[in-house]
């Protein structure tokens, strides 16, 4: 294997204070190499580059100005222009651990693969919907602990806010398609398809600030239901039955609602001690006030992707239409 040099590649848009925060853990990293930052905007019109020109003392930035054509795009662009042989894909909205290149290169040495992924947690300094968000998108009571940690469903798909991946695969890839979301779990199948593996380092976390509210977070877990009936048409290899578990949640809990109000209170029941033992976990570990919220992140979880994967679904898989034509919002055009 030849020697390792990182490219850290961070695509941002008109987040310029989270770009203050991300560079500050960078430029306190520590590594046996040396590594570069480079910083895409992507057709920003509040400018992260006097954030950037404050950090070059500290860090090896490369500052990358684009017309917008989403994150993918944006990071391939990033890979295309970095000097590094190892590209360490982040979201702008990240904190890095100082310890978290020592633990990519070790796990690197001892054991290479070309695509890594990392886990998501939440910071101490993190607000309560922050935290009830981040238990909602990474335990295993609610997404089977895809983003925090767990290997339970399956080969691993790493996440775009946490992931490495070598240049060589980069280049046989040709890295992200523009769809989005939805670009890292489509990139990690056709990684295997081309003969890469991919990997979990479950000790290289980052924290995951996300600036979301509660109508954002519906939104964006909305279009994750959207997005994977199209990478099921897409990899139909890849398909899976838990796929569909938000959609029968939601389509049980309307069964229950409508049976509690005919007096059948009992088809609640399944409902509320799972919402409990949601709660319980969540307070065990973040307090009762985020364990209450966490309650309320999963119901928003579930409803919010369940509805758009069985809309996509109707859409796509019964109505047979294009997925463009049918969910233009969902790609961005180079």
């Amino acid at each position: 294997m030849e020697e390792l040099q990182f490219s850290f590649i961070i695509p941002v848009y008109n987040r310029p204070s989270e770009m203050e925060k991300l560079l500050g853990s960078l430029s306190n990293v520590r590594s046996v190499h040396s590594f570069e930052v480079v910083v895409v905007e992507d057709g920003s019109d509040i400018s992260s580059k006097a954030v950037c020109n404050r950090f070059r003392e500290s860090v090896n930035i490369s500052y990358l100005y684009k017309e917008n054509t989403g994150p993918g795009d944006s990071r391939n662009y990033g890979m295309q222009h970095a000097s590094g042989n190892y590209f360490i894909i982040l979201d702008s909205d990240c904190i890095v651990p100082d310890g978290y290149l020592e633990i990519v290169e070790r796990e690197l040495k001892s054991n290479f693969t070309d695509c890594y992924g990392g886990p998501d947690a939440a910071h101490e300094s993190f607000t309560d919907l922050q935290k009830a968000i981040n238990y909602s998108m990474t335990s295993f009571l609610t997404t089977g602990g895809i983003r925090g940690g767990s290997e339970q469903l399956g080969r691993f798909q790493p996440r775009s806010f946490n992931m490495g991946l070598s240049k060589k695969a980069f280049e046989a890839t040709q890295g992200f398609s523009t769809i989005h979301p939805g670009e890292d779990p489509d990139l990690s199948i056709r990684l295997w398809n081309a003969g890469f593996e991919t990997a979990l380092f479950k000790e290289a976390h980052v924290y995951h600030e996300r600036r979301i509210s509660w109508k954002l977070f519906q939104k964006q877990v909305k279009k994750f239901g959207m997005v994977r009936v199209i990478l099921n048409k897409w990899h139909p290899s890849t398909s899976k039955l838990t796929y569909w578990f938000p959609t029968l949640f939601l389509i049980y809990g309307v069964f229950a609602i409508i049976n509690f109000l005919l007096g059948n209170w009992y088809f609640l029941v399944p409902i509320i001690l799972y919402l409990g033992l949601i709660a319980i976990s969540s307070s065990i570990k973040n307090g009762i006030t985020v364990g209450i919220m966490s309650v309320y992140a999963a119901l928003v979880q579930f409803t919010g992707y369940g509805w758009g994967f069985l809309n996509s679904y109707i859409q796509i898989g019964i109505k047979k239409r294009n997925e463009r034509e049918a969910f233009p919002n969902l790609f961005f055009e180079k």
